[in-house]
């Protein structure tokens, strides 16, 4: 009677426990306030988890109106209720996947373009949609609002709808966001706190409309919890261990001849399946590429100086 619904599109993430991951690109320094948060988890996981004053402290912490979402996937279905239905949709090469998931989900007609910003401004059309991950995934390029300008322009001029999925910029050195009242931010709190099972994100941007259709209930109560210990926190965790991640991510950069704008690098290997194994046999992962539409490439991240040294001895042998 019903019949799934079949993608051309897939999420590539690991499912695999017991190796030293470098397959998903978070904080590798724990808050330490963590089993206090699941506690409080716990205290409170008995009753309907209710979030709106913690949305108002929050608005007051990042001094904008936000939304909060059970993570930024959240943010994408909202947006195919309000925004995807039967619009084009312009989605760049070689970025994550989910985009264009949502996209065909909700009807939407997909196009796809350079991952350059000025190229990409010339198929945006009038109530046209256009996705941008900045820093992308995977590469770790960051576009600052200088060289963001042509696509920001055309968005503007035509009426268009840009949805800026910022989920890795806290990682970003020097991050600058534009502005603009044609733009949807999406940012997640999980992955600069290293903590992607606890799904949290929020929206910058028309809060009354995505307010209005997102589900009642949806981040629970350890959501609730993490919400709670992150504005108590006040940015403090991530003050102290993003210049951590960025001095690593110097020396990776020098020892295995790689550049990325995030805490994430990607690497041509050749073929990039049998590259991944042969590290899981040393007892690393990272992330083949393929799904990214770049079969010769590997995606890892930047952890704790002892397991980079781990990650670079096992590229050198492999």
């Amino acid at each position: 009677m019903l019949e799934p619904v079949k993608f051309s599109t897939y999420h590539g993430g690991a499912r695999e426990e017991g190796l030293l991951d470098f397959s998903a690109s978070l904080n590798p320094y724990p808050p330490e306030w963590l089993d206090e948060m699941f506690e409080r988890s716990k205290e409170i996981s008995d009753r309907y988890p209710y979030y709106e004053r913690l949305e108002e402290e929050l608005r007051e912490l990042i001094d904008q109106p936000v939304t909060v979402t059970a993570g930024i996937t959240e943010a994408l279905y909202l947006l195919g209720i309000l925004a995807l239905r039967g619009r084009k949709v312009i989605i760049p090469g070689h970025t994550y996947g989910e985009y264009e998931r949502v996209a065909r989900i909700f009807g939407a007609k997909v196009v796809k373009g350079p991952n350059d910003p000025e190229r990409l401004a010339e198929l945006v059309e009038r109530n046209s949609v256009v996705f941008f991950c900045n820093p992308n995934n995977p590469d770790g390029r960051f576009y600052r609002i200088k060289e963001l300008k042509p696509l920001l322009d055309a968005v503007e001029d035509r009426k268009a709808l840009l949805v800026l999925d910022e989920a890795f910029i806290d990682f970003v050195e020097r991050r600058e966001s534009p502005e603009g009242e044609n733009i949807v931010k999406l940012r997640t709190f999980t992955k600069s706190y290293g903590l992607p099972g606890i799904r949290v994100g929020y929206v910058l941007g028309f809060p009354e409309a995505f307010r209005s259709v997102r589900m009642p209930w949806s981040i629970g109560s350890t959501g609730v919890a993490f919400l709670e210990f992150v504005i108590e926190d006040g940015f403090e965790h991530l003050r102290k261990t993003l210049p951590l991640i960025w001095r690593e991510k110097k020396r990776l950069e020098k020892a295995l001849k790689v550049k990325s704008d995030a805490n994430f690098f990607i690497k041509r290997v050749g073929n990039a399946k049998e590259f991944v194994e042969g590290l899981k046999r040393r007892g690393i992962l990272v992330r083949n590429c393929e799904s990214f539409g770049l079969p010769e490439y590997v995606r890892f991240s930047v952890r704790k100086p002892e397991e980079n040294d781990i990650l670079i001895a096992g590229f050198k042998r492999v």
